[in-house]
C-alpha cells in the first residue's frame, strides 16, 4: 500500500537517471512517467566541482558505515555515478537534497566533478524528499526514521497524519516510530546499532523509570533475550516494584504491563490511529483518537458500525 506513494515521491525527487563516469559526460535518461501523465519530463544534468557541494542539515541519515561507503566508491570507480546528486542553491553554495552517500564516496575517490540536478526546494520539502528517498531504499535505522518524523512534526508543525501522508506510511507507523524517541539516548544507540530491535524497544517502553529501562536493556543484551522473553521479564519487574504492593495501581501508563502495551500496539496498528488503552485490576478505558469526520467514518467502518 505504501510503495506507490513512495514511488511517486521518489520519482519527483530523482527525475532522470543519468549515467556519468568519473571525468566523462552525463547522459540523461528520461524519468519513468507517473501514472496518468502523458508526457515525460527531462531535467538538465550539470557537472560541478565536488567542493562546491555541502551536506544538508536536514538529512535524516546520520550513520554512513565505512565499509559500505568503500563498496560504493569501488562501484563508482568501475561504473561511474549512475544517478546524479540532487542539490539546491543555498547561501552561495550547493546543498545536497539527495545523494549524500554518492557525495561521500566521490570524496573517497578524490573526484574533481560530479553530475548534479539543480532543484528549487524549501527546508520542509528537502526533509520530505530526503525521508522518501531513504525510506524507499531502506537506508534509515529506526531512530533516524523517528528523528526525521520528529523534525517534520516539531520544526514544520505537521500532524502525524500529515507526515504519514507525505512519506507514504500509515499514521500508526509514524506514531510508533516517534515513541522510540522517549527512550534514553544510550538505549537509542543500541537500536541504531541493531543490538535492540524495535520489538524490544516497544516492550521496554512499558517501564517508566529510565533506570529500570537501562537495567532491562543490560539484561537483554547480556542474556540474548528475544521479545517474548523480554515481555515476561518486564512483567516481573513491574510486579516487583515496591509501589505496586503499597497501593492499588492507577489507571494510567505506570500500571500497564508488557502484555497491555503489546495489546495497545496491536490496536494502534489495526485502527491506524492514536490509541489510549488503560487497564488495571479488570477495569479501565479505551480511547480512540480521530482528527476528521472522514477518519471517524473510516474507524466506524473498521468496527463494523454503519453511521447512517
Amino acid at each position: 500500500m505504501a510503495k506507490p506513494a513512495l514511488g511517486r515521491g521518489l520519482g519527483a525527487l530523482l527525475g532522470g537517471s543519468p549515467v556519468a563516469k568519473p571525468g566523462g559526460p552525463a547522459t540523461v535518461i528520461a524519468a519513468t512517467p507517473e501514472i496518468g501523465r502523458e508526457t515525460e519530463t527531462r531535467e538538465p544534468v550539470q557537472r560541478v566541482r565536488l567542493d562546491r557541494i555541502h551536506p544538508c542539515p536536514f538529512q535524516p541519515r546520520k550513520d554512513f558505515p565505512a565499509e559500505t561507503l568503500q563498496e560504493l566508491a569501488n562501484s563508482i570507480r568501475e561504473q561511474g555515478i549512475v544517478q546524479p546528486l540532487i542539490v539546491r542553491e543555498r547561501n552561495g553554495h550547493l546543498e545536497l537534497i539527495a545523494g549524500e552517500r554518492r557525495w561521500r564516496a566521490a570524496q573517497l575517490l578524490g573526484l574533481a566533478e560530479v553530475p548534479i540536478i539543480l532543484r528549487q526546494a524549501d527546508d520542509r520539502e528537502v526533509l520530505e524528499l530526503a525521508l522518501i528517498e531513504n525510506l524507499q531504499r531502506e537506508n534509515l535505522n529506526p531512530i533516524e526514521e523517528a528523528q526525521g518524523y520528529a523534525q517534520l512534526t516539531e520544526h514544520f508543525a505537521l500532524t502525524q497524519e500529515q507526515v504519514a501522508t507525505k512519506v507514504g506510511k500509515s499514521r500508526a507507523v509514524v506514531a510508533n516510530a516517534l515513541r522510540l524517541l522517549k527512550l534514553a539516548p544510550a538505549i537509542q544507540a543500541h537500536i541504531r546499532g541493531g543490538g535492540l530491535s524495535v520489538g524490544h524497544a516497544k516492550v521496554i517502553l512499558g517501564l517508566e523509570a529510565e533506570a529500570l529501562q537501562k537495567d532491562a536493556v543490560e539484561k537483554i543484551l547480556k542474556e540474548g533475550l528475544n521479545v517474548r522473553q523480554t515481555e515476561r521479564m518486564v512483567a516481573r519487574i513491574q510486579t516487583a516494584e515496591p509501589s505496586s504492593a503499597a497501593k492499588p495501581a492507577p489507571l494510567g501508563p505506570a500500571a500497564r504491563d508488557a502484555h497491555v502495551t503489546h495489546l495497545e500496539d496491536q490496536l494502534r496498528e489495526r485502527l491506524g490511529t492514536k490509541i489510549h488503552f488503560r487497564y488495571a485490576q479488570g477495569k479501565g478505558s479505551l480511547e480512540i483518537i480521530f482528527f476528521s469526520d472522514a477518519e471517524l467514518e473510516r474507524l466506524l467502518h473498521i468496527l463494523g458500525i454503519n453511521p447512517d
